[in-house]
């Protein structure tokens, strides 16, 4: 049983304590990954909000099928869905990018060519079809494993494993037109 599960058990039981530890620990890997979703980073906290809300108030059970982790992915990614369905029209077509803010190190140059090709790297993910975002976003940014995005996405492994594929040599197609250099990956 994963350190989540553990936490969700003692809310459970009655130690508020619990929730709050869920929370502090996958507060910002679900934000970015609902920010993949909805692409609204107002938005995107309600969701995590409504997320949150439903474990405290609802408390659905949590069967040990997958990890916590990926359970609780699937929730958050059930509710951006459904969001989606009813306030499709509200949404604003800022990226992430325009609101982070670039760290300070010693070598600026480097570091500005670095920042750069990291935006170029997230908007020509966001630009893939929201089905390929999502993948890339699940596998390399929360190293989840095929089996896991499969049961986030309601998918079977080999249409994930089909899916990766497909998003990858998507991706590649985006970043070489766009004269990008980059590692194979």
């Amino acid at each position: 049983m994963d350190n989540d599960a553990g936490r969700y058990r003692r809310f459970l039981d009655g130690d508020d304590n619990g929730l709050r530890e869920i929370i502090d620990a996958n507060y910002s890997g679900l934000t970015l990954y609902i920010n993949s979703i909805i692409s609204d980073v107002s938005e995107t906290e309600e969701i995590i909000q409504d997320t949150f809300v439903k474990l405290a108030v609802k408390k659905p059970k949590f069967n040990g099928k997958s990890s916590f982790k990926t359970w609780l992915y699937a929730i958050a990614r059930n509710c951006a869905l459904n969001h989606l369905k009813r306030y499709r029209s509200k949404f604003s077509d800022k990226p992430v990018e325009d609101y982070s803010e670039l760290s300070s190190e010693n070598d600026i140059e480097s570091e500005y060519i670095e920042t750069e090709q990291n935006i170029e790297l997230h908007k020509a993910i966001r630009s893939l079809k929201p089905e390929y975002s999502q993948v890339l976003y699940l596998m390399y940014f929360e190293q989840f494993d095929t089996e896991n995005i499969a049961k986030i996405m309601h998918k079977s492994k080999k249409q994930v494993g089909d899916l990766i594929y497909r998003a990858k040599q998507s991706l590649k197609t985006k970043l070489e037109k766009a004269g990008f250099q980059y590692e194979e990956f």
